[in-house]
């Protein structure tokens, strides 16, 4: 499945390498990568002034992957699209007829 919805202006993305650590006396630490692909992006997004139709469309888009499935998206500024879950959204009614979708996209690393 491709998500196909354009976020607003203002999108944010984060990064948290994969890293294990182990801590020793007197505050040393070790620490080592952690996997092959060890520093996935995390995009948090917000549609805003949508209407009803175009929110309930991205909200049961999102519903109906359970923060399970792997959709694809093609993030801003990119021209290939990567793979993502979505753990986390949210819906605010702004005023009639007008809402904001929040959600947090994940990159996954799966064929």
């Amino acid at each position: 499945m491709i998500f196909v919805y354009v976020p607003d202006f203002g999108a944010t993305v984060s990064k948290r390498p994969r890293v294990r650590a182990a801590q020793f006396g007197d505050g040393y630490e070790q620490r080592q990568s952690w996997g092959i692909n060890r520093n996935p992006d995390v995009w948090n997004l917000r549609f805003q002034n949508r209407s009803k139709v175009e929110a309930d469309a991205i909200l049961a888009f999102l519903d109906a992957r359970g923060g399970v499935e792997a959709f694809e998206w093609t993030p801003p500024d990119e021209a290939v699209g990567k793979k993502f879950i979505c753990r986390e959204w949210s819906r605010s009614i702004d005023r009639h007829d007008f809402y904001t979708v929040s959600a947090s996209f994940e990159e996954v690393f799966e064929p």
